[in-house]
């Protein structure tokens, strides 16, 4: 079974106004059917001054905002993964919500949080699996966020839910990050799980995780340049997925259990 996708890149800002119309534009390239990757917070923005600028957040504007997305992927028949901060339940999070062409809608909230966001955003407990409908079946995917990457054991427990594609929205920009570690980590979350991995973040010169798509064999199929605003349509095929890594563990001598 093939599936089409598209990853988006482009600069994000405090600006609600700003990112849905970067949103818009992007929207607009995709084909009908794709499953639309956005990075992390592109609806609510996100940045290092979080903790300040949470305050001065409208959450009625994010939720206007997020209901326009949902809009336009009806519009253009896709079936999206856009992150933002969410105001709920008397506090703000930091989520992936996804929006089916269909008018579909489901959140993952981050469970493994930034230092700039411990004590600021709330964190979430459970590992979902996101399920999309193509044809006559059903496409299984794990969502993970930003720094979520540095946590093999959440991935591992996605894919050994039945998760066939991991989806990665990011926000990840610094200068004195090392050049070269988070791509790195991308290729092994893919590669030792046998899943396809498509990332998301957004554009930026200082961007140390790129925006790509990554086979089951840990192959890039795409990647974007830093700071360039552009997307990245690829094909996945289904049938490349294995639960051959997965199966020859040695549960026996080192084994994780999932509370959630």
């Amino acid at each position: 079974m093939q599936i089409s996708a598209m990853v988006a890149q482009f600069p994000i800002g405090w600006d609600v106004e700003a990112n849905l119309a970067a949103i818009t534009a992007a929207l607009a390239q995709a084909r009908p059917g794709d499953l639309v990757v956005l990075p992390e917070a592109a609806v609510s923005g996100y940045g290092p001054d979080l903790a300040e600028r949470l305050g001065a957040l409208d959450p009625a504007r994010i939720d206007w905002a997020v209901e326009r997305v949902g809009e336009l992927a009806r519009r253009y028949r896709v079936d999206v993964c856009c992150g933002s901060l969410l105001y709920e339940r008397g506090g703000w999070w930091n989520a992936a919500v996804f929006l089916g062409a269909g008018g579909e809608r489901w959140v993952y909230r981050k469970i493994n949080l930034a230092r700039i966001e411990q004590g600021v955003l709330r964190a979430g407990a459970t590992l979902p699996l996101l399920t999309v409908r193509r044809g006559e079946a059903d496409v299984a995917i794990g969502v993970q966020l930003c720094r979520e990457i540095r946590y093999p054991e959440q991935w591992q427990q996605l894919a050994r839910s039945g998760a066939q594609v991991f989806v990665y929205p990011t926000n990840a920009a610094h200068r004195d990050a090392p050049a070269g570690v988070w791509r790195s980590h991308l290729i092994s979350r893919a590669a030792e799980n046998q899943r396809y991995l498509l990332a998301a973040n957004l554009a930026d010169p200082d961007q140390h995780c790129p925006t790509m798509a990554i086979s089951p064999h840990g192959e890039v199929l795409g990647e974007l340049a830093p700071g360039e605003t552009g997307v990245l349509p690829v094909t996945l095929d289904l049938a490349q997925v294995s639960d051959g890594n997965l199966d020859q563990q040695r549960r026996d001598v080192v084994d994780l259990r999932y509370t959630g």
